[in-house]
């Protein structure tokens, strides 16, 4: 499952309004045969859906897929304007952030029988990405998949600073206390060799930075919130609450690692949407950057040194990680509904997703199959365990709020200032909720 750093487009074109008016979907091949489309945005993971779909037509010789490849950047602004349209696939990826909204508007199918007909209770699948596909007792997308943050670090810059990365996990608060941070100055050193904790230290003119503390919700404060015993929102289909104080204190954390502790780059190098992070890390500029696991496949062929890994630390309330998996979804007015719910039930089996496993491209929801995936990397000399050992401890879902793709990007202006320091942390969050809460849409 790659993940991009923000959802850039907004879901505010779909209204009831509009779904009520949808007509059927196209998609017969008018041999007897039905052609189903398939819509994902990652192009790694259509390699093992390749394998998948050839096994899917072993059994169903008359459905074929159509696998669709559309850039994240614009997935969900096309998907909107086809469902209003009439045009949308068949089957597409959902998100979290998107479910609530689709889900509430009539756009995604009931398949709670297309799960139940893959053979697997639900009770077998991850309960964080069950949670987040069920909408008043009825799921609404089969569990595909879940990925986690932990953190990725650069062994041979380890070895060259004399350091190891702890096997228990680290510690982290507010005030700086803790095992991350002592680390984190360890491995931060400027051109003259000085550390963030030494005299003469010069934060303008580092060689090396520790850590990445930068503006990406899923790798970060989405995780330091909950991890200091805060919330983000009040309840499933509520409202945003990261204004109240142990949220706050978990933001002011993300950003001191920037401007008070001087551990992690300044925000006009990471800042989305043109952020460097990423590239910083695979040139050996940061030592250690919080990665959702599925970013693996891209981040790893391009390093020149060995990848470690390890989790995420733990604050006040634990190591406390959120989950955020993805489902499989059936456009409500397909024309062919039930090859659609054929085909995502065979995604929920174990057959399909120990495809996907083992190809190292995801860890599946089926939670049995989980070590193939770090059987795959461990394969290729990266340790994935930390991830697994995370989605088996303390998590939390992606915010389940209806709205959430539209309010992203305001909240994301508003914190990309805060990271640079120019509006205070208590301000930023009390004007995200604001402006995030009155793009949010009540349940029906």
């Amino acid at each position: 499952m790659k993940l991009s750093a923000f959802r850039r487009k907004t879901l505010s074109a779909l209204t009831v309004g509009a779904l009520v008016g949808l007509v059927a979907a196209c998609g017969g091949s008018g041999d007897g045969k039905t052609t189903l489309t398939y819509r994902i945005w990652d192009e790694q993971q259509q390699k093992g859906y390749e394998k998948v779909f050839a096994a899917f037509k072993e059994k169903h010789p008359d459905i074929d897929v159509k696998i669709e490849l559309q850039p994240y950047d614009q997935y969900w602004t096309k998907l909107v304007t086809e469902m209003v349209s009439g045009t949308a696939p068949d089957v597409f990826w959902m998100t979290p952030a998107n479910f609530p909204e689709l889900a509430t508007q009539g756009a995604l199918m009931d398949v709670s029988d297309a799960v139940e007909q893959s053979g697997l209770a639900k009770d077998k699948y991850h309960p964080n990405v069950v949670d987040s596909f069920t909408y008043k007792g009825k799921m609404y997308a089969v569990p595909k998949d879940w990925g986690v943050p932990g953190m990725l670090y650069n062994k041979q810059v380890f070895t060259e600073a004399g350091v190891e990365m702890p096997t228990e996990p680290l510690t982290w608060a507010p005030d700086g206390s803790g095992t991350f941070l002592p680390l984190m100055r360890k491995l931060t050193v400027d051109v003259n060799g000085k550390h963030p904790d030494e005299p003469g230290f010069d934060p303008a003119k580092v060689k090396r930075w520790g850590f990445a503390s930068w503006n990406h919700s899923g790798t970060q404060w989405l995780n330091w919130i909950p991890s200091n015993g805060g919330t983000t929102i009040t309840k499933p289909y509520g409202a945003f609450n990261f204004n109240e104080p142990a949220s706050v204190e978990a933001l002011q954390w993300g950003v001191d690692l920037i401007k008070k502790w001087h551990v992690s780059p300044p925000a006009d190098q990471t800042n989305p949407p043109a952020g460097r992070a990423t590239e910083m890390f695979q040139r050996g500029e940061v030592a250690v950057f919080p990665a959702n696991n599925a970013l693996l496949p891209f981040v790893a062929p391009g390093s020149a040194f060995p990848i470690g890994t390890a989790s995420l630390p733990a604050g006040k309330a634990g190591r406390v990680v959120i989950i955020n998996g993805l489902g499989e979804a059936v456009y409500s007015r397909s024309d062919h509904p039930e090859q659609a719910k054929q085909l995502v039930s065979f995604l929920a089996t174990p057959q399909a997703q120990t495809i996907m496993a083992e190809g190292g491209y995801v860890f599946p929801a089926i939670n049995d199959l989980a070590p193939r995936y770090v059987e795959h990397w461990k394969a290729k000399g990266i340790d994935t365990q930390p991830f697994l050992d995370e989605a088996r401890g303390k998590t939390v879902n992606f915010p389940i709020v209806s709205g959430f793709a539209a309010a992203e990007p305001k909240i994301n202006q508003i914190f990309n200032d805060m990271y640079l320091g120019s509006v205070k942390v208590p301000d930023a969050a009390g004007e995200a909720v604001k402006q995030g809460n009155a793009l949010l849409k009540p349940e029906k």
